[in-house]
């Protein structure tokens, strides 16, 4: 059974820093794109962020570029997202995703998902 396990969420100031880990299990996703997505209250599920089998390329939403670090570890089967000055609209339940279906959005595998509050 494949899973997708999201860890490292909480609650932090604004400016803040938080690092992101999902960690996958059941399979290898080493040859495969991986990605990260959220979603606030009374809102749609939204990209965050993307990065290729190897880590050679990576994709970025506008509104965390230049704030927002993806990369991965083939070797743990692990994917992470270093959040650093975060704002409190990046407040969201962030998702970790496996293995694209259909660029950009649609995955194959989702994890549950790990709350992020950017809170004074």
């Amino acid at each position: 059974q494949v899973q997708l396990v999201e860890s490292g969420g909480g609650l932090v100031q604004p400016g803040g820093s938080l690092r992101l880990s999902c960690a996958a299990s059941g399979r290898t996703f080493s040859s495969e794109a991986m990605g990260w997505f959220r979603q606030a209250p009374g809102k749609e599920r939204e990209f965050v962020a993307a990065i290729s089998w190897n880590g050679g390329n990576t994709y970025y939403a506008d509104s965390v570029k230049g704030r927002f670090t993806i990369s991965r570890v083939n070797a743990k089967n692990t994917v992470y997202l270093q959040m650093n000055s975060l704002k409190p609209e990046d407040t969201a339940v962030y998702y970790c995703a496996a293995e694209v279906r259909k660029w950009p959005n649609d995955y194959a595998y989702w994890g549950q998902g790990t709350q992020v509050t950017v809170s004074s």
